[in-house]
């Protein structure tokens, strides 16, 4: 009798600093049926280097990749976080050197809520906490970081991810990856860092939304 096949199961580990992304996230994976353990890391405690630490304290569990979601703002409005922002670049740079799971470094610039903005057609660039608060209604910022229908909030009304994905130019972190579908394994093979494009709002959470579809 020959032994059941494996059944192979594409599944991602998630780190993510805010209430905002970790509600899309955890409504997106249930609307495109993927499997996503979300790991909400609290910023306030250590910054960068506690992000850092709580990511190296996390078992090499089965997935096909890590995605690390950080705001880069906390790099410019806090002295010192800088230094701590680039050893996590590096440590992710390491793991992927070492051929180990893929750690995909997403740096949201200045911050998720902006990406988030980028989902309505009609938003252009305005302010993003004014936008928020003030065209779309909501009254406060915190309003809308704890709406936990945020990605359907998003993905409604003519409003869509695929917006913000084509609107998405200037980045300061690409992934180099290659993606091979039947052997269900992901490499990355260089990550570039622009840092001539720290002033440009931008993210590259493009790889994420490219490399979870597949």
């Amino acid at each position: 009798m020959s032994r059941p096949k494996r059944e192979l199961r594409k599944k991602y580990v998630v780190f993510c600093e805010g209430d905002t992304e970790y509600n899309y996230i955890d409504a997106m994976r249930l609307n495109q049926g993927v499997e996503l353990a979300l790991k909400p890391v609290n910023m306030q405690g250590g910054g960068y280097a506690g992000f850092l630490e709580h990511i190296k304290k996390e078992a090499d569990n089965n997935c096909l990749a890590k995605f690390i979601i950080i705001d880069f703002d906390r790099a410019r409005k806090h002295p010192g976080e800088l230094p701590r922002l680039k050893e996590l670049m590096e440590y992710c740079k390491l793991q992927n050197e070492r051929k180990k799971i893929p750690h995909f470094l997403i740096l949201d610039n200045p911050d998720f809520e902006y990406v988030a903005c980028l989902h309505i057609e009609a938003y252009h660039g305005q302010d993003v906490r004014k936008y928020i608060e003030q065209t779309l209604g909501l009254g406060d910022m915190e309003k809308f970081k704890a709406m936990r229908d945020v990605y359907g909030y998003l993905n409604t009304k003519g409003n869509s991810f695929e917006h913000m994905l084509s609107r998405l130019k200037k980045k300061i972190v690409v992934n180099h990856y290659q993606i091979n579908k039947s052997g269900f394994e992901i490499k990355i093979s260089d990550t570039e860092v622009f840092w001539e494009h720290e002033n440009e709002r931008g993210s590259n959470i493009n790889e994420f939304f490219d490399v979870i579809s597949w």
